[in-house]
């Protein structure tokens, strides 16, 4: 768990706070509400509660997250406590928001294996020291059978059956599982656990959240106030980011694999990302937006985003040296630094190649890049998905940004 001390909370207007709060926000409930616990924080000296859950489904934390994250690190500078909750005993259930069919649930290996990585990926975000880390099983798995029954009898199956996914399902007659109709009401529960006095989340989590409200005054405690941020697409700029879509920016890639996936984004969607993951002031953000829009190269607008993304995650050299990459690499270059692989079994398909090097998930997807004319040997394109390479060292290339330096024997 991370380290979490109180500090004084700084001497921040509530309307400036208010204004840091709604800036790049979906939907604040109630802003009313929101802004009279501000007013009572800084009169009291106690800082709000603020919770953010994430099921560990996946072992990386991606841009898309840093969208909420970003913003919980904007209420740690107000001073305010933050919750980062590992929900390790929702994941079990599986969230079935935007979901057209049951998800399939996850081991408690799985589970923790998951959880594990998540201390430190979050840490790249939020300010550590200032950060309270929880897990849902604390208080969910105590809560046993009665428990469960108690809490379900607070909430009424027509509220959970107005979720627009499992309107959807019902009305395609596409099954809905009994333990899928708990997962609201075990988030919503979280809220009690913790006092939230704000939630955050994505647009899709609005009902999820709204549930926890609800919950939290029928235990008799002040509702939280809800904050929900826009969902980033993908690379793709089309779909919510998201590794089953394989449209991601991890935040653990390496600099320069990061760097060129944000070079890849389209124009329209690199003013989108920055209105979501940029730090810039929203002035310089629209002179960068103006100068594009009288002819400025939106590359260099590009150039700035993705310099600043890797920085956050790397530091400002590995932006740097990231740039003279890519632009080395656009000239037709080879990067100066890429993985050495040992291979043995020549002669070796190609397809079968570049599977063992890591440069593509399966034979068959290797063969896709060769007959698409993704895939160079020493810098000459490759068109025969039967070649078979004898022993030697090889510069193999895939696509624009994934190279081996392959010694095959």
């Amino acid at each position: 768990m991370f380290p979490s001390r109180t500090v004084p909370l700084p001497n921040v207007a509530v309307a400036d706070a208010m204004a840091m709060v709604r800036r790049g926000a979906d939907e604040l409930i109630v802003e009313a509400e929101f802004e009279a616990k501000l007013l009572r924080s800084q009169r009291t000296g106690v800082p709000l509660r603020v919770k953010l859950g994430m099921d560990p489904t996946a072992p990386d934390l991606h841009l898309g997250h840093t969208v909420v994250l970003n913003k919980m690190r904007q209420l740690q500078e107000l001073g305010h406590t933050v919750i980062f909750l590992i929900g390790d005993f929702t994941s079990m259930i599986g969230d079935p928001s935007g979901r057209n069919a049951t998800r399939p649930p996850l081991t408690r290996e799985q589970i923790e294996r998951n959880a594990s990585t998540y201390f430190a990926q979050a840490g790249l975000v939020l300010d550590a020291g200032r950060t309270e880390i929880r897990y849902n099983s604390e208080w969910s798995d105590p809560l046993g059978a009665r428990g469960l029954i108690e809490l379900s009898a607070r909430y009424t199956v027509a509220r959970i059956l107005e979720r627009e996914d499992f309107t959807k399902r019902l009305k395609n007659n596409t099954p809905i599982s009994v333990h899928e109709l708990l997962y609201p009401l075990m988030q919503g529960y979280d809220s009690v656990a913790l006092r939230s006095d704000l939630e955050l989340g994505g647009t899709d989590q609005k009902f999820n959240l709204l549930v926890g409200r609800e919950l939290q005054r029928d235990y008799g405690q002040e509702p939280q106030c809800i904050l929900t941020m826009p969902l980033l697409e993908g690379l793709d700029g089309v779909e919510k980011m998201s590794k089953s879509k394989n449209n991601t920016i991890a935040i653990t890639d390496p600099a320069f694999e990061m760097f060129g996936k944000l070079m890849s984004i389209s124009d329209d969607l690199m003013w989108r990302w920055f209105a979501l993951l940029s730090f810039r002031p929203e002035a310089e953000v629209g002179a960068l937006r103006a100068a594009t829009a009288e002819g400025a190269n939106p590359r260099d607008a590009k150039v700035s985003l993705a310099q600043e993304i890797v920085a956050r995650f790397h530091d400002r050299r590995a932006a740097e040296d990231a740039l003279v990459d890519f632009e080395h690499r656009a000239r037709g270059g080879i990067p100066d630094v890429i993985p050495d692989v040992t291979l043995t079994g020549a002669p070796l398909g190609i397809a079968q190649l570049l599977k063992q090097a890591g440069l593509a998930p399966s034979t068959s997807e290797a063969q896709r890049h060769v007959e698409q004319g993704g895939v160079k040997i020493d810098g000459a394109p490759v068109g025969d998905k039967g070649l078979k390479l004898a022993a030697g060292v090889y510069v193999m290339q895939v696509g624009k940004r994934r190279f081996a330096r392959v010694t095959l024997s």
